[in-house]
């Protein structure tokens, strides 16, 4: 049986990598992308906060911000803030739903948006087009590290839109599945490949799943 080629734009973890330990693909790992920590001090209690990455999640959580509310993407994001003690009012698969879920039921309050220098446009822009009151606080910058590959990958694991940005900058998606981790990182990929296959829910061990059962 031969081996499939696949490279992950994010270095896995042992557990991680065990999800697939019994396949015959042949997975290589770098980071697409490196991001730094800004600094972030806040004495005053924030009312609604809106938490798209588990990384702003954890900076907000090392800094003890006090928020009433949080607003938050993916599953995993809002188990960390929860564990922490922080009160969830709604999880969503990605920032448009996140938005559209905050326009309707949300829309007179105002909110602080915490979020990458990199972040999407999708939730800003619904939520200004819907006057919705909200400021954008940043909590770390991203980088792109842009790595060539002469071997060509069967699959490309891809974690968010700018680790697909990265990763096409310099290689080639066109003869690619593109395993995306929500529809916003598939959005970005469908601008290099037509072949795209998104996790049920957004998490790496999701994506670790549909890649074993396409290829088993």
């Amino acid at each position: 049986m031969r081996d499939i080629k696949v490279l992950s734009t994010k270095k896995l973890t042992p557990p991680q990598r065990e999800i697939i330990s019994n396949t015959n693909v042949s997975i290589v790992e770098y980071n697409a992308i490196a991001t730094e920590e800004l600094r972030f001090v806040n004495n005053c209690i924030i009312e609604n906060a809106i938490v798209t990455s588990q990384y702003a999640a954890r900076i907000l959580i090392k800094s003890k911000a006090q928020i009433s509310k949080i607003f938050c993407v993916g599953g995993k994001t809002a188990s960390l803030l929860i564990e922490n003690s922080y009160r969830v009012i709604e999880t969503a698969n990605n920032a448009s739903d996140l938005a559209r879920f905050i326009i309707k039921k949300y829309k007179k309050d105002s909110f602080v948006f915490f979020c990458g220098n990199k972040r999407r446009r999708e939730l800003p822009e619904l939520l200004s087009e819907n006057n919705i009151s909200f400021t954008e606080e940043i909590l770390y910058s991203t980088t792109l590290n842009f790595q060539k590959f002469e071997d060509s990958f069967e699959g490309v694991l891809f974690y968010s839109p700018s680790g697909v940005q990265s990763c096409a900058q310099v290689n080639s998606l066109v003869n690619s599945i593109a395993f995306c981790i929500g529809s916003t990182t598939a959005n970005e990929a469908k601008k290099y490949t037509s072949k795209i296959i998104v996790a049920d829910s957004p998490s790496i061990e999701n994506i670790l799943i549909k890649l074993q059962e396409y290829f088993s």
